[in-house]
């Protein structure tokens, strides 16, 4: 048995695909953006921070890195609401699936960017902030002029690496009928009956981002090894 194949839902749903692929590409963006900021945070108190905000830390990052993110998406969508129902005592309390989703993400992505951007901090010779503190700078003067912009240079593959994953991820958001560029092409395809050239068009379009990016870290680390030579 010969399967026909039809390309043809493909050109006539393109602004769904187009709408799906925005919703992706927002959760990508505001992941990467809130995510990055709030784990260099996250790293600066693991590693400068006192006792306690270092275990607080830590124990942040093991909880987010430990769970499966489908589970964190879960949680954001059903179990925060009801929390805060609780506490409030509104009874119509909700969070939209489009919150739950960035609350999830930024949350459990800042763990992972964490640990990315402590071992980038680690990459810069420990030299250059004693240095820095001796030309009088403090040590958040230190870290915001000499040693982060070394740090994001050095992990700028590791960063792009992350954000690849992150792209494939946020296809997770099904679960709470939030409709990405992955799932605008399911209902498409069963719609029209089509669901395999639809998940073959949806794995083409993952293939050509990712490999983009794949592109991406190579050319950074051959600039990074041309600066060296």
């Amino acid at each position: 048995m010969s399967y026909q194949f039809d390309w043809s839902s493909i050109p006539r749903a393109w602004p769904y695909l187009v709408e799906g692929l925005a919703t992706t590409g927002g959760l990508v963006a505001a992941s990467i953006t809130a995510g990055i900021a709030l784990g260099t945070v996250l790293a600066i108190g693991r590693l400068f921070g006192p006792r306690p905000v270092t275990m607080t830390v830590a124990a942040y990052v093991n909880v987010f890195r430990s769970i499966p993110l489908i589970l964190t998406i879960f949680w954001f969508f059903f179990l925060v609401p009801a929390m805060l129902r609780a506490v409030t005592g509104d009874p119509y309390l909700t969070v939209g699936p489009i919150w739950a989703a960035l609350a999830a993400f930024i949350l459990a992505e800042s763990a992972y960017y964490c640990e990315i951007i402590r071992a980038g901090i680690g990459s810069v010779k420990t030299g250059q902030l004693s240095a820095a503190k001796a030309l009088g700078l403090t040590q958040w003067q230190a870290l915001r002029h000499v040693i982060l912009p070394q740090a994001f240079r050095n992990m700028t593959p590791s960063l792009i690496n992350q954000t690849i994953a992150l792209l494939k991820d946020t296809s997770l958001v099904y679960v709470i009928s939030l409709t990405d560029f992955l799932g605008a092409a399911g209902k498409i395809g069963q719609r029209d009956g089509r669901l395999v050239e639809m998940y073959l068009f949806s794995a083409a379009v993952y293939l050509v981002l990712c490999s983009f990016g794949v592109w991406l870290v190579a050319a950074v680390q051959k600039k990074r090894m041309g600066a060296r030579a």
